[in-house]
């Protein structure tokens, strides 16, 4: 293990939450509102990074996959404590587990809290909380699309980047990374302008983009989306659907290269399984006598496609919808939305490929002479690629049930227990029980809380890369 090299990315992350600290104090100035929380945490973030940067190596070297599982599982972790920080400092948050929590929550985009009023806080905390998210789902999408192809991990090769844009692209990746970040500040400058249109404030239009789509969830209101107008929530469920898509998707369209969307079969049933379980949901909400007509398509929309792109902005609170509708909803945890895209969840894609295994295996039942090969976008799965897919989503069910009896074990009643554990692998950050849309997280205990930012990490992640690093064969010499 080259740790020089280690701690050379590590540096580079430091400096990312080190300039992001440095927005909260312009934030901090234009609003009167104390600056040391930011100055401190920045002189702090600042000073391990130059720690890092003298032990790190002063040249650029090959990465090896060691390094890289490494690197990018400390850089979750480690820009997750810093963002600790401006929470304590400001005595926003006062406890380290609460803070560490938020976090968590936020770079990885789960939007789960533990704030209880949220519209107490400053706004400068407020904009933290929201630029976490911002920074996570940039993240992610270079962690997907650029740094996990290259670790030659099967799913993410088969569903992050076309084969035909890999050999045009793997030489000038940081050509690719650059498009990819002027794709996502388009959508986060384009959502705020359409929300401040709306007549959402400037500053909350700012937020409540960030949170859509980066599918993150955060909201510096204490109702979240719920009290805003229907213009509103309309254009946010847009920007949540776009954030859980894959951004090659966006690639492809800003080159005209419209042939390739037509065949992505993720993208169809990502939008199929969208209007299947919405217009499901709209009807028992319309047909129960919930809502009228328009409002049960919004509410039923909004929140399928908050859940399924594990974005977690709430309309309405939907435990109080009939029994179909919120027990729909807490299967939607284990959705996702698509590869490549902001959200987390097993994704689209995975399910696509797991159905198409057992139809068949059932159709190998009929027909056992028969020989037939799964395919996704028109290109064969291979079998290692294939055992990946569905030694992933084993792995990720056999976790939700690790998880789900530790949080029992601790005295949390079902239906809390199993949702947040859901609601935290999947980076959901809304959840059925005490930590619905009208809960939070903040009455667990501290162990609780720790458990579900282990988890959260794990899910964020994508399991493997995190959990790679528990085995022992992992560290030694080859």
């Amino acid at each position: 293990m080259n740790f020089h090299v280690v701690s050379n990315i590590l540096v580079r992350i430091l400096t990312i939450a080190t300039l992001a600290l440095a927005c909260c104090i312009l934030v901090a100035i234009y609003f009167h509102e104390p600056v040391k929380p930011f100055l401190n945490s920045f002189l702090i973030t600042f000073l391990i990074a130059s720690i890092l940067f003298i032990i790190s190596s002063k040249k650029d070297m090959d990465i090896e996959k060691k390094e890289a599982f490494l690197s990018v599982s400390m850089a979750w972790v480690l820009i997750s404590l810093a963002g600790t920080l401006p929470y304590m400092i400001s005595g926003a948050i006062p406890s380290f587990a609460d803070a560490f929590f938020e976090s968590v929550s936020g770079f990885t985009t789960t939007g789960s809290t533990i704030l209880t009023n949220i519209e107490s806080l400053p706004k400068s905390i407020l904009f933290w909380r929201s630029i976490t998210h911002f920074i996570g789902g940039v993240g992610i999408i270079m962690l997907v699309i650029v740094i996990m192809p290259s670790l030659k991990m099967g799913s993410y090769s088969l569903f992050s980047m076309e084969s035909s844009l890999k050999e045009r692209v793997t030489p000038r990746a940081k050509d690719l990374i650059f498009k990819l970040l002027i794709i996502y500040l388009i959508l986060n400058i384009l959502a705020s302008i359409l929300l401040y249109v709306g007549g959402m404030g400037l500053f909350d239009s700012i937020c409540h983009a960030m949170g859509a789509v980066s599918t993150g969830g955060f909201s510096p209101r204490n109702t979240s989306i719920a009290e805003y107008s229907p213009y509103i929530q309309y254009v946010i469920l847009i920007f949540m659907m776009l954030g859980g898509g894959n951004f090659i998707i966006f690639y492809f369209m800003g080159h005209g290269n419209f042939k390739k969307i037509k065949e992505n079969e993720e993208l169809k049933y990502y939008l199929g399984f969208i209007l299947l379980t919405g217009g499901f949901i709209m009807c028992v909400l319309y047909f129960g006598g919930i809502n009228s007509l328009e409002a049960s398509f919004r509410h039923a929309f909004f929140q399928v496609i908050s859940i399924m792109t594990t974005t977690g902005y709430a309309t309405t609170d939907y435990m109080l919808w009939p029994k179909a509708g919120w027990i729909l909803i807490f299967f939607l945890l284990f959705t996702g939305g698509c590869m490549g895209s902001t959200s987390g969840g097993i994704k689209i894609g995975r399910h696509v490929i797991l159905f198409k295994n057992i139809r068949y295996t059932l159709q190998s039942y009929v027909h056992p002479n028969s020989v037939k090969n799964i395919k996704l976008n028109n290109k064969t799965v291979t079998p290692e690629d294939n055992n990946t897919i569905v030694s992933f989503v084993t792995i990720y069910f056999i976790f939700f049930i690790i998880g789900s009896v530790l949080m029992v074990m601790i005295g949390l009643d079902i239906k809390t227990a199993t949702s947040s554990i859901a609601t935290a692998i999947g980076c959901v950050g809304l959840g059925i029980g005490s930590v619905g849309p009208t809960g939070n997280f903040y009455h667990l205990p501290d162990v609780a809380k720790y458990i579900l930012s282990f988890f959260m990490l794990l899910g964020r992640l994508e399991i493997y890369t995190l959990l790679i690093l528990f085995v022992p064969a992992f560290w030694k010499k080859i």
